[in-house]
Parts: structure tokens; sequence; C-alpha cells
């Protein structure tokens, strides 16, 4: 049970200061009506959810493993590193986790609208189709889960690998922001177009953010139990 509260914990986390920054950072803008350009609030994003990552890594880590995402219990799951209680009590941790980080934003912000909600079409600030929405957010999943089997499977990582899982978290949603708000997490995803509202665009989208995630996810298990020598 411990494992469990730990995820929830942690992928409440993930959503109230990544999409929290997210959310703030567009509401202060529109109020003063100050043009920041698109690349600059971009890194204040991505940093704001690789350390998230970074300060749950290494405070529940060693308790539940700091899985925070679907994609990546999927993977360990996929490679053997999860049994299948567990997958099952971490989906169901990290979805409601998520979705009460959702609640606090709205909560917090007096809104339900636009929780950092990820999105293709006239959500994505390219214009991205529901194609390219997918494409890249496969590829961006694929990219972070690899990361991560690698370098947890080696003890001599341990004292740095919550440090390289935020930073490469930070480097995928600089690439991804652009296109889709960056989700590589269907939790992540979930609590927000949940709270906006069953009938919300980001609720129709969301099909994408946990589908190609999870894809991602498990390509990433495939090649990674075919390329370690271990």
């Amino acid at each position: 049970m411990k494992k469990y509260i730990a995820e929830f914990i942690g992928t409440m986390v993930l959503v109230v200061f990544g999409c929290g920054s997210a959310v703030a950072a567009n509401t202060l803008l529109t109020k003063v009506g100050a043009a920041l350009p698109l690349a600059f609030s971009t890194l204040l994003i991505a940093f704001a959810f690789g350390l998230s990552i970074v300060a749950m890594a290494y405070s529940i880590g060693n308790i539940s493993g700091c899985h925070i995402n679907p994609a990546v219990s999927f993977a360990m799951f996929l490679t053997g590193k999860l049994s299948s209680t567990d997958f099952v009590g971490y989906l169901i941790a990290q979805f409601s986790g998520a979705t009460a980080g959702a609640g606090l934003l709205a909560a917090f912000f007096k809104t339900n609208v636009k929780l950092g909600t990820n999105g293709f079409g006239t959500e994505s600030a390219l214009g991205a189709g529901m194609g390219t929405a997918f494409l890249v957010e496969t590829v961006l999943t694929f990219v972070f889960v690899m990361v991560i089997l690698g370098v947890t499977s080696r003890r001599e990582y341990n004292a740095t690998a919550g440090l390289v899982i935020g930073l490469t978290l930070t480097l995928v949603h600089i690439l991804g922001i652009p296109f889709t708000g960056t989700s590589v997490n269907p939790a992540r995803s979930f609590g927000p177009a949940l709270i906006n509202g069953l009938g919300s665009t980001a609720m129709k989208q969301l099909w994408v953010f946990i589908v190609a995630p999870l894809l991602g996810a498990a390509i990433a298990a495939i090649v990674y139990k075919n390329l370690d020598t271990k």
C-alpha cells in the first residue's frame, strides 16, 4: 500500500507543479498583456516538469521507484520489473493522483479550463494535426522510457538516476510543448482533461495522449530487452 500512496502523491505533485507552472505563466502573461517568446515559456514549463521528477525521485524513489507515469509502469511490467498486481495498483494510484492534482489546480486558479491540458489542431501552438501529435508523443515517450530503463538497470547509476530522468523529461518537453503541450504520461493528461469536463476538447482528444505514450513505452521495452547485454 505504501508504494501506491507514494505513486499517488508523486503524480499529484507532478501535475500541480508541472501543469500549474504552465497555467500560472499563461495567466500572468495574459493579465499584464506581456508578449513572451514561446521558446522562453517552453523552457520554464519544461524545467518545472523536470524538477518535479527530480524532487519526487529523491523523496519517493526508494518507496515505489517513482514511476508516476502509466507509460513507465507499462514498460517496467513488460520487462518483468513490475508484477501484474503492482501494475494495476500503480495505474489506479497514478490516475487518481493526477486527477487530485488537477482538482487542486482548479481550486488554486478558480477555473477548470486550460489546466495544462494536452491537445492538437487548434489546441496546438504549432497547429499540429492528430497524426503529427500521435507520432511526436510516441517518439518522445520512447526516448524518455529508454533512458529510464537504462539508468535504472545499473546499481552504480542509483545516485544520479533521478537527475538524469528529470533532465530527460525536461528535454522531451522542450521539443514537445509547441506540438502538443507534451504528455508522455497518460495520467498527467487524464487528470486535467477530466477536470476540464467530459465534453471538453481535451477529453475528446485524450485518447491520443493515452495510446501514443503506451505505444512508445512498449516499443522502448521491446528495444531495450533486445539491446540489453546484462
